[in-house]
């Protein structure tokens, strides 16, 4: 055995270091456009800080809106008769013209009531529904109109009388509250909340709540108008107001002072439509917030079923026109309104339904438009 032997048995051998090669930067890079020519260079980010999208990248620029975009509906093939069959069993079928007017329906009544959804304010709103003519729909209109607005809104609209004379409202809501207006007139003073306000008022199942005459009461005042007014104000966001057929009453006076927008509903009858045009007269005359009513006014188109003359309506169609009125709706014949009882809002045939929420939209766009 070789001297040393047992020593290299022991021994390895370590790998010999490697020297480190210096780091050499590398060149910075430049951009390069479609043509060729080099951009300008670009700021390097440095590593481990994270980018900071800019405000106008979330909140702005042309792709903000893209949370609607993703709700559009899809097209669909035809879905009922003939061509809905053979679209389920596989062949591209589109629509016929009749289920094609039905979608175009839906839509607009979803539109509908997204405008009346979305539409906030930074103070309570109101809306008055007048004509000097008596029987012409005031009142059911005020209750469909305000429980359109109350379904869609989830609540938070309230339909006040505001006749000097008590009216027929609370016959025509539903329910029987116990206290109505000539109570709460009396008892303004002392309400200090929303469940206070409530004991007055009759719920719908709209989810407007009504406040109407159950009893005799002393003729309203423009003072009681306003003084109720702000009272409901507080704790609605709407509010819906039938008025009765003397615009020189105190109270119509109370219910103008407190108006962001007048509906006007008519029959299709000279006496009805002329008494409209009446009226808004007297607001213009008056100037200031009765003649701003006057101008962005909306008329209801009615119909009650009685036989209707050709040449009338002609005659009311130029009447209408000449008023200068931006906005008329129409609103067909329902035999849930001519029945003259309690109106519950889901017993509204759907043309009708959706007739008063194109109205109610348009209402509301003007409510927009006009209230700062």
């Amino acid at each position: 055995m070789f001297r040393g032997a047992s020593r290299a048995q022991g021994y390895i051998e370590a790998d010999a270091p490697t020297p480190e090669r210096p780091v050499v930067p590398l060149p910075e890079r430049q951009a390069v456009d479609e043509s060729g020519a080099p951009a300008s260079a670009m700021p390097q980010r440095p590593v481990g800080i994270p980018s900071e999208p800019a405000l106008a990248d979330l909140f702005g620029g042309s792709d903000h809106d893209l949370g609607l975009l993703s709700t559009a509906p899809q097209a669909q093939g035809a879905q009922r008769g003939l061509r809905g069959v053979l679209s389920r069993l596989g062949l591209p079928m589109t629509p016929g013209p009749a289920e094609l007017a039905e979608r175009e329906q839906t839509e607009a009544l979803r539109r509908d009531e997204e405008t009346i959804r979305q539409a906030t304010w930074t103070r309570a709103v109101s809306v008055l529904v007048a004509n000097q003519k008596g029987g012409v729909g005031k009142t059911p209109s005020a209750i469909i109109a305000g429980g359109v607005l109350a379904a869609a809104r989830g609540g938070s609209v309230c339909i006040l009388e505001v006749s000097d004379d008590p009216g027929a409202l609370s016959f025509r809501a539903e329910g029987n509250p116990a206290r109505g207006m000539g109570e709460l007139v009396r008892d303004v003073d002392t309400i200090t909340s929303a469940g206070q306000l409530a004991g007055y008022t009759a719920p719908q199942t709209s989810f407007a709540s009504v406040i109407g005459t159950v009893r005799r009461r002393p003729r309203l005042t423009h003072d009681d108008v306003t003084a109720v007014a702000a009272v409901v104000d507080q704790y609605f966001g709407i509010r819906i107001m039938d008025s009765g057929n003397q615009p020189s009453s105190s109270a119509f006076q109370g219910a103008v002072d407190t108006a962001d927008a007048l509906v006007i509903p008519v029959f299709n009858a000279g006496d009805a439509v002329l008494e409209a045009v009446a009226l808004l007269d007297v607001l213009r005359s008056a100037g200031g917030k009765a003649a701003s009513l006057a101008e962005h006014a909306t008329i209801l188109r009615l119909t009650d079923g009685r036989p209707e003359n050709r040449q009338v309506v002609d005659r009311v169609d130029q009447i209408i026109a000449d008023a200068g009125v931006e906005q008329v709706f129409t609103i067909p014949y329902d035999p849930h309104i001519a029945e003259r009882g309690q109106i519950t809002l889901g017993h509204l045939a759907p043309q009708t339904r959706r007739a008063f929420t194109a109205a109610a939209a348009g209402v509301v766009r003007t409510l927009q438009a006009t209230v700062r």
